[in-house]
Protein backbone atom coordinates (compact mmCIF):
# COMPACT_ATOMS: atom_id res chain seq x y z
CA UNK A 1 0.00 0.00 0.00
CA UNK A 2 1.11 3.62 -0.71
CA UNK A 3 0.87 4.88 2.78
CA UNK A 4 -1.39 7.69 1.52
CA UNK A 5 -4.65 8.40 3.61
CA UNK A 6 -6.85 6.45 0.90
CA UNK A 7 -4.77 3.41 0.72
CA UNK A 8 -3.49 2.46 3.89
CA UNK A 9 -2.98 -1.10 4.77
CA UNK A 10 -4.17 -2.33 7.91
CA UNK A 11 -0.97 -2.46 9.68
CA UNK A 12 -0.40 1.09 8.42
CA UNK A 13 -3.61 2.54 9.90
CA UNK A 14 -2.87 1.09 13.32
CA UNK A 15 0.64 2.74 13.24
CA UNK A 16 -0.96 6.37 12.62
CA UNK A 17 -3.44 5.35 15.10
CA UNK A 18 -0.11 5.05 17.40
CA UNK A 19 1.40 7.92 16.02
CA UNK A 20 -1.36 10.20 16.40
CA UNK A 21 -1.64 8.90 20.31
CA UNK A 22 2.50 9.16 20.60
CA UNK A 23 2.36 13.01 19.31
CA UNK A 24 -0.91 14.37 20.18
CA UNK A 25 1.00 16.76 22.95
CA UNK A 26 2.66 18.48 20.39
CA UNK A 27 -0.05 18.35 17.99
CA UNK A 28 -1.74 21.62 16.70
CA UNK A 29 -5.28 21.95 14.58
CA UNK A 30 -3.42 21.76 11.10
CA UNK A 31 -1.56 18.23 12.19
CA UNK A 32 -5.00 16.03 10.76
CA UNK A 33 -3.92 12.37 9.48
CA UNK A 34 -3.01 13.61 5.77
CA UNK A 35 -0.11 15.93 7.56
CA UNK A 36 1.25 12.90 10.11
CA UNK A 37 0.97 10.45 7.05
CA UNK A 38 3.59 12.60 5.91
CA UNK A 39 5.92 12.12 8.87
CA UNK A 40 5.11 8.05 8.61
CA UNK A 41 6.06 7.97 4.83
CA UNK A 42 9.07 9.64 5.30
CA UNK A 43 10.09 7.10 7.93
CA UNK A 44 8.95 4.21 6.12
CA UNK A 45 6.29 4.15 9.00
CA UNK A 46 9.02 3.31 11.75
CA UNK A 47 7.55 4.76 14.65
CA UNK A 48 10.23 5.48 16.63
CA UNK A 49 12.32 7.73 14.10
CA UNK A 50 8.60 9.53 12.68
CA UNK A 51 7.90 10.36 16.22
CA UNK A 52 11.76 11.86 16.48
CA UNK A 53 11.61 13.68 13.09
CA UNK A 54 8.10 15.28 13.47
CA UNK A 55 8.94 16.30 17.21
CA UNK A 56 12.47 17.77 15.97
CA UNK A 57 10.19 19.34 13.66
CA UNK A 58 8.03 21.50 15.88
CA UNK A 59 10.87 22.13 17.89
CA UNK A 60 12.54 23.81 14.64
CA UNK A 61 9.42 25.33 13.25
CA UNK A 62 8.73 27.55 16.78
CA UNK A 63 12.60 28.55 17.27
CA UNK A 64 12.33 29.68 13.27
CA UNK A 65 8.79 31.14 13.78
CA UNK A 66 7.81 29.14 10.81
CA UNK A 67 4.11 29.90 11.11
CA UNK A 68 4.69 33.85 11.07
CA UNK A 69 7.37 34.56 9.28
CA UNK A 70 5.55 35.62 5.74
CA UNK A 71 3.81 38.34 8.42
CA UNK A 72 6.50 39.53 10.04
CA UNK A 73 9.98 39.37 7.80
CA UNK A 74 11.02 40.05 4.02
CA UNK A 75 14.04 38.58 2.59
CA UNK A 76 16.22 41.12 1.64
CA UNK A 77 16.61 43.43 -1.60
CA UNK A 78 19.15 42.02 -3.08
CA UNK A 79 17.94 38.16 -2.07
CA UNK A 80 14.54 39.20 -3.74
CA UNK A 81 15.94 40.54 -6.78
CA UNK A 82 19.06 37.94 -7.41
CA UNK A 83 17.84 34.70 -5.71
CA UNK A 84 16.08 32.24 -8.89
CA UNK A 85 12.70 31.01 -8.57
CA UNK A 86 9.19 31.41 -8.26
CA UNK A 87 5.62 30.62 -8.35
CA UNK A 88 4.56 29.68 -12.14
CA UNK A 89 1.30 28.29 -11.42
CA UNK A 90 -0.67 25.31 -10.86
CA UNK A 91 -0.26 21.68 -12.60
CA UNK A 92 -3.38 20.01 -14.08
CA UNK A 93 -4.56 18.26 -10.47
CA UNK A 94 -4.30 21.87 -8.82
CA UNK A 95 -0.53 21.43 -6.98
CA UNK A 96 1.70 24.52 -6.86
CA UNK A 97 4.53 24.48 -9.56
CA UNK A 98 7.71 26.72 -7.96
CA UNK A 99 10.55 26.99 -11.63
CA UNK A 100 13.72 27.73 -10.61
CA UNK A 101 16.27 29.02 -13.63
CA UNK A 102 19.45 28.04 -11.25
CA UNK A 103 21.61 28.03 -13.78
CA UNK A 104 21.57 32.07 -14.32
CA UNK A 105 22.24 32.32 -10.77
CA UNK A 106 25.35 34.30 -9.29
CA UNK A 107 25.83 32.45 -6.48
CA UNK A 108 29.19 33.39 -5.65
CA UNK A 109 27.65 36.98 -5.64
CA UNK A 110 24.84 36.20 -3.41
CA UNK A 111 27.31 34.89 -0.57
CA UNK A 112 29.00 38.03 -1.13
CA UNK A 113 26.07 40.29 -0.82
CA UNK A 114 23.81 38.55 1.73
CA UNK A 115 24.42 36.95 5.05
CA UNK A 116 23.85 33.34 4.90
CA UNK A 117 21.47 33.16 7.87
CA UNK A 118 19.32 35.19 5.43
CA UNK A 119 19.97 33.24 2.42
CA UNK A 120 18.65 30.26 4.71
CA UNK A 121 15.47 32.35 5.72
CA UNK A 122 14.71 32.96 2.80
CA UNK A 123 14.40 29.64 1.90
CA UNK A 124 12.45 28.97 4.60
CA UNK A 125 10.31 32.08 3.76
CA UNK A 126 9.85 30.60 -0.19
CA UNK A 127 8.42 27.59 1.17
CA UNK A 128 6.13 28.46 3.70
CA UNK A 129 4.75 30.65 1.20
CA UNK A 130 4.86 27.73 -0.94
CA UNK A 131 2.46 25.94 1.00
CA UNK A 132 0.41 28.85 2.03
CA UNK A 133 -1.54 28.29 -1.38
CA UNK A 134 -2.05 24.57 -0.64
CA UNK A 135 -4.96 25.99 1.99
CA UNK A 136 -6.40 28.14 -0.72
CA UNK A 137 -6.04 25.08 -3.39
CA UNK A 138 -7.69 22.88 -1.13
CA UNK A 139 -10.71 24.51 -0.35
CA UNK A 140 -11.26 26.09 -4.37
CA UNK A 141 -11.08 22.31 -5.68
CA UNK A 142 -12.51 20.40 -2.79
CA UNK A 143 -9.64 18.19 -2.14
CA UNK A 144 -6.20 17.94 0.01
CA UNK A 145 -3.53 19.67 -2.02
CA UNK A 146 -0.22 19.50 0.40
CA UNK A 147 2.39 18.78 -2.84
CA UNK A 148 4.56 20.66 -5.27
CA UNK A 149 6.26 20.00 -8.19
CA UNK A 150 9.60 21.87 -8.96
CA UNK A 151 11.36 22.65 -12.08
CA UNK A 152 14.96 23.55 -12.32
CA UNK A 153 16.04 25.47 -15.51
CA UNK A 154 19.85 24.60 -15.81
CA UNK A 155 20.55 26.48 -18.70
CA UNK A 156 23.59 28.37 -18.49
CA UNK A 157 25.03 25.93 -15.48
CA UNK A 158 29.20 25.84 -15.44
CA UNK A 159 31.70 25.64 -13.18
CA UNK A 160 31.25 28.88 -11.48
CA UNK A 161 28.37 26.94 -9.40
CA UNK A 162 30.69 24.65 -8.59
CA UNK A 163 31.90 27.13 -5.89
CA UNK A 164 32.23 25.26 -2.61
CA UNK A 165 30.36 27.78 0.16
CA UNK A 166 27.49 27.68 -2.89
CA UNK A 167 27.27 23.79 -3.10
CA UNK A 168 27.51 24.02 1.08
CA UNK A 169 24.62 26.29 0.81
CA UNK A 170 22.48 24.44 -1.43
CA UNK A 171 23.11 21.27 0.09
CA UNK A 172 21.95 22.76 3.54
CA UNK A 173 18.67 23.77 2.04
CA UNK A 174 17.87 20.44 0.66
CA UNK A 175 18.61 18.83 3.84
CA UNK A 176 16.43 21.57 5.30
CA UNK A 177 13.38 20.28 3.18
CA UNK A 178 14.46 16.74 3.64
CA UNK A 179 13.93 17.07 7.70
CA UNK A 180 11.32 19.46 7.55
CA UNK A 181 9.01 19.50 4.84
CA UNK A 182 8.82 15.88 4.36
CA UNK A 183 6.87 14.12 1.48
CA UNK A 184 5.79 17.48 0.25
CA UNK A 185 7.82 16.82 -3.44
CA UNK A 186 5.52 15.60 -5.98
CA UNK A 187 8.37 15.68 -8.92
CA UNK A 188 11.17 17.16 -9.86
CA UNK A 189 11.83 18.23 -13.37
CA UNK A 190 15.36 19.05 -14.69
CA UNK A 191 15.97 20.47 -17.74
CA UNK A 192 18.26 21.87 -20.03
CA UNK A 193 21.00 19.92 -17.94
CA UNK A 194 24.23 20.47 -19.32
CA UNK A 195 27.27 17.86 -19.52
CA UNK A 196 28.50 19.25 -15.99
CA UNK A 197 24.96 18.44 -14.49
CA UNK A 198 25.82 14.55 -13.17
CA UNK A 199 28.96 16.04 -11.17
CA UNK A 200 27.36 17.94 -9.32
CA UNK A 201 24.47 15.93 -9.19
CA UNK A 202 26.85 13.43 -7.12
CA UNK A 203 27.60 15.94 -4.71
CA UNK A 204 24.54 16.20 -3.90
CA UNK A 205 22.55 12.94 -4.23
CA UNK A 206 23.97 11.49 -0.67
CA UNK A 207 21.71 13.89 0.99
CA UNK A 208 18.54 13.27 -0.69
CA UNK A 209 16.21 10.14 0.65
CA UNK A 210 14.97 7.68 -1.37
CA UNK A 211 11.66 9.28 -1.66
CA UNK A 212 12.83 12.32 -3.10
CA UNK A 213 15.42 10.63 -6.05
CA UNK A 214 13.38 8.68 -7.10
CA UNK A 215 10.60 11.47 -8.23
CA UNK A 216 13.88 13.24 -9.60
CA UNK A 217 13.07 13.72 -13.79
CA UNK A 218 15.88 14.42 -15.81
CA UNK A 219 14.05 15.66 -19.41
CA UNK A 220 15.72 15.66 -22.85
CA UNK A 221 15.51 18.35 -25.40
CA UNK A 222 11.29 17.45 -25.68
CA UNK A 223 10.97 19.26 -22.26
CA UNK A 224 8.11 21.50 -23.43
CA UNK A 225 6.02 18.87 -24.73
CA UNK A 226 6.47 16.88 -21.41
CA UNK A 227 6.02 19.95 -19.49
CA UNK A 228 2.48 20.71 -20.88
CA UNK A 229 1.44 17.06 -19.84
CA UNK A 230 2.02 19.04 -16.75
CA UNK A 231 0.45 21.93 -16.69
CA UNK A 232 -2.18 23.52 -18.99
CA UNK A 233 -0.72 26.17 -21.19
CA UNK A 234 -2.08 29.12 -19.86
CA UNK A 235 -0.78 28.22 -16.87
CA UNK A 236 2.66 27.22 -17.94
CA UNK A 237 5.09 30.59 -19.06
CA UNK A 238 6.07 31.04 -22.95
CA UNK A 239 9.53 30.57 -22.56
CA UNK A 240 9.06 26.43 -21.66
CA UNK A 241 6.20 25.78 -24.05
CA UNK A 242 3.32 27.38 -22.70
CA UNK A 243 1.13 30.14 -23.21
CA UNK A 244 1.55 32.59 -20.23
CA UNK A 245 2.88 35.64 -19.98
CA UNK A 246 2.93 38.01 -16.77
CA UNK A 247 1.87 41.13 -16.85
CA UNK A 248 4.60 43.27 -18.55
CA UNK A 249 3.81 41.10 -21.44
CA UNK A 250 6.81 39.04 -20.56
CA UNK A 251 7.57 35.03 -22.04
CA UNK A 252 9.47 34.43 -19.31
CA UNK A 253 7.22 35.73 -16.37
CA UNK A 254 10.00 37.15 -15.06
CA UNK A 255 7.47 39.26 -12.57
CA UNK A 256 6.71 35.79 -10.83
CA UNK A 257 9.76 34.20 -11.88
CA UNK A 258 13.31 35.95 -11.07
CA UNK A 259 16.06 35.16 -13.43
CA UNK A 260 18.59 36.46 -11.28
CA UNK A 261 21.75 37.67 -13.07
CA UNK A 262 24.93 39.06 -12.24
CA UNK A 263 25.08 40.34 -8.47
CA UNK A 264 26.73 44.09 -8.88
CA UNK A 265 29.61 44.77 -6.99
CA UNK A 266 28.20 47.47 -5.12
CA UNK A 267 25.51 46.04 -2.99
CA UNK A 268 28.74 43.23 -1.70
CA UNK A 269 28.95 42.96 2.13
CA UNK A 270 32.52 43.01 3.29
CA UNK A 271 34.47 43.62 6.44
CA UNK A 272 34.98 47.03 5.48
CA UNK A 273 31.14 47.86 5.93
CA UNK A 274 31.54 47.21 9.45
CA UNK A 275 32.49 50.11 11.69
CA UNK A 276 35.00 48.16 14.13
CA UNK A 277 35.68 50.66 17.59
CA UNK A 278 37.29 50.60 20.15
CA UNK A 279 34.44 48.36 22.21
CA UNK A 280 34.86 45.14 19.69
CA UNK A 281 36.54 42.34 21.22
CA UNK A 282 38.47 39.20 20.19
CA UNK A 283 37.55 35.55 20.70
CA UNK A 284 39.83 32.16 20.43
CA UNK A 285 37.78 29.29 19.20
CA UNK A 286 40.07 26.28 19.32
CA UNK A 287 40.20 23.45 17.25
CA UNK A 288 37.52 21.04 17.88
CA UNK A 289 35.65 23.65 20.59
CA UNK A 290 32.92 25.70 21.66
CA UNK A 291 33.31 29.34 23.30
CA UNK A 292 30.12 30.65 25.34
CA UNK A 293 29.47 33.94 26.43
CA UNK A 294 26.78 35.07 28.98
CA UNK A 295 25.24 37.85 29.41
CA UNK A 296 22.82 38.70 32.22
CA UNK A 297 19.17 40.35 31.01
CA UNK A 298 17.24 41.50 33.95
CA UNK A 299 14.29 43.06 32.18
CA UNK A 300 12.21 41.86 29.74
CA UNK A 301 12.40 43.79 26.36
CA UNK A 302 15.71 44.35 26.40
CA UNK A 303 17.52 43.96 23.29
CA UNK A 304 20.26 41.37 22.73
CA UNK A 305 22.36 42.59 19.84
CA UNK A 306 24.96 41.30 18.38
CA UNK A 307 27.69 41.95 14.98
CA UNK A 308 30.53 39.30 14.14
CA UNK A 309 33.30 38.47 11.73
CA UNK A 310 35.73 36.02 11.33
CA UNK A 311 39.22 35.26 9.84
CA UNK A 312 39.34 33.10 7.30
CA UNK A 313 36.83 30.59 7.51
CA UNK A 314 32.80 29.78 9.28
CA UNK A 315 31.61 29.52 12.23
CA UNK A 316 28.49 28.10 14.30
CA UNK A 317 26.49 30.86 15.78
CA UNK A 318 23.70 30.21 18.33
CA UNK A 319 21.48 31.77 21.76
CA UNK A 320 20.65 29.60 24.26
CA UNK A 321 19.02 30.33 27.14
CA UNK A 322 20.52 28.80 30.39
CA UNK A 323 17.51 26.90 32.26
CA UNK A 324 19.23 26.40 35.86
CA UNK A 325 22.08 28.04 37.96
CA UNK A 326 25.78 27.13 37.48
CA UNK A 327 27.82 25.33 34.13
CA UNK A 328 25.18 24.07 31.52
CA UNK A 329 25.99 22.07 28.27
CA UNK A 330 24.20 23.50 25.33
CA UNK A 331 21.65 20.83 24.93
CA UNK A 332 20.63 21.26 28.20
CA UNK A 333 19.77 24.72 27.58
CA UNK A 334 16.68 26.52 25.73
CA UNK A 335 17.48 27.05 22.30
CA UNK A 336 16.41 31.27 21.41
CA UNK A 337 18.38 31.23 17.85
CA UNK A 338 19.42 27.62 16.32
CA UNK A 339 22.79 27.28 15.71
CA UNK A 340 23.80 27.49 12.29
CA UNK A 341 27.33 27.43 10.41
CA UNK A 342 27.78 30.99 8.70
CA UNK A 343 30.05 32.42 6.10
CA UNK A 344 31.13 35.22 8.50
CA UNK A 345 34.86 35.33 7.11
CA UNK A 346 33.15 36.76 3.46
CA UNK A 347 30.12 38.23 5.14
CA UNK A 348 29.81 40.07 8.94
CA UNK A 349 26.63 38.83 10.79
CA UNK A 350 24.53 41.08 12.62
CA UNK A 351 21.12 40.32 14.21
CA UNK A 352 19.01 40.86 17.43
CA UNK A 353 16.73 39.60 19.68
CA UNK A 354 13.98 40.76 22.27
CA UNK A 355 14.65 39.03 25.83
CA UNK A 356 11.04 38.29 26.66
CA UNK A 357 12.32 36.89 29.36
CA UNK A 358 14.89 37.97 32.19
CA UNK A 359 17.43 35.67 32.61
CA UNK A 360 21.14 34.66 31.77
CA UNK A 361 21.35 34.30 27.35
CA UNK A 362 24.06 32.34 26.10
CA UNK A 363 26.12 33.36 22.75
CA UNK A 364 27.81 30.36 21.69
CA UNK A 365 30.39 30.38 18.85
CA UNK A 366 30.97 27.00 17.46
CA UNK A 367 34.18 24.81 16.01
CA UNK A 368 33.36 21.45 16.77
CA UNK A 369 32.97 20.35 13.57
CA UNK A 370 36.87 21.70 12.70
CA UNK A 371 39.55 19.59 14.19
CA UNK A 372 41.97 21.08 12.07
CA UNK A 373 41.74 24.67 12.31
CA UNK A 374 41.40 27.13 15.37
CA UNK A 375 38.93 30.15 14.51
CA UNK A 376 38.95 33.99 16.04
CA UNK A 377 36.30 36.03 16.31
CA UNK A 378 35.90 39.49 16.25
CA UNK A 379 32.69 40.62 17.88
CA UNK A 380 30.49 43.42 19.25
CA UNK A 381 27.70 42.45 21.75
CA UNK A 382 25.30 44.24 23.70
CA UNK A 383 22.43 44.25 25.65
CA UNK A 384 20.30 47.11 25.16
CA UNK A 385 17.39 48.49 27.52
CA UNK A 386 15.08 51.29 26.62
CA UNK A 387 17.02 52.35 23.62
CA UNK A 388 20.34 52.79 25.73
CA UNK A 389 23.07 50.46 25.83
CA UNK A 390 22.43 49.25 29.48
CA UNK A 391 25.46 47.92 31.16
CA UNK A 392 26.42 44.70 29.92
CA UNK A 393 27.26 41.43 32.97
CA UNK A 394 30.31 39.28 30.95
CA UNK A 395 30.57 35.80 32.94
CA UNK A 396 33.07 33.99 31.52
CA UNK A 397 33.96 32.48 27.78
CA UNK A 398 34.09 29.12 28.26
CA UNK A 399 36.44 26.86 25.70
CA UNK A 400 34.69 23.57 25.43
CA UNK A 401 36.90 20.85 23.85
CA UNK A 402 34.87 17.97 23.04
CA UNK A 403 35.91 14.46 23.79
Amino acid sequence: MSGYLDDLSIVQEEKLKKFRDRVKDVCTDKHNDYQLLRWLRARDFDLDKSEKMFRNDVKWRKDNKCDTILDTWKPPEVIQKYYTGGLAGFDKEGCPVWIDPYGHIDIRGLIRAAKKSDLIKAQIYRAEYIFSTHKTQSEKLGKTIDQVTLIFDLDKLGTKHMYRPGLDLLIEVFVMFEDHYPETLKFAYVINAPRLFPVAFRLIKPFLSEHTRNRIHILGGNFKKELLNLMSPEELPVHWGGDRKDKNGDPKCSTDISFGGDVPEECYLSASTVSISDDWLELDVGRGSTQKLEYEVKKEGCLLKWEFMTDGSDIGFGVFMKTAPGPQKSDEMEVVVPSNRLNSHIVPEDGNLECTKTGTYVIRFDNSYSYVKAKKVKYNIQVLEADTMSDVSFHSAQDVTLM
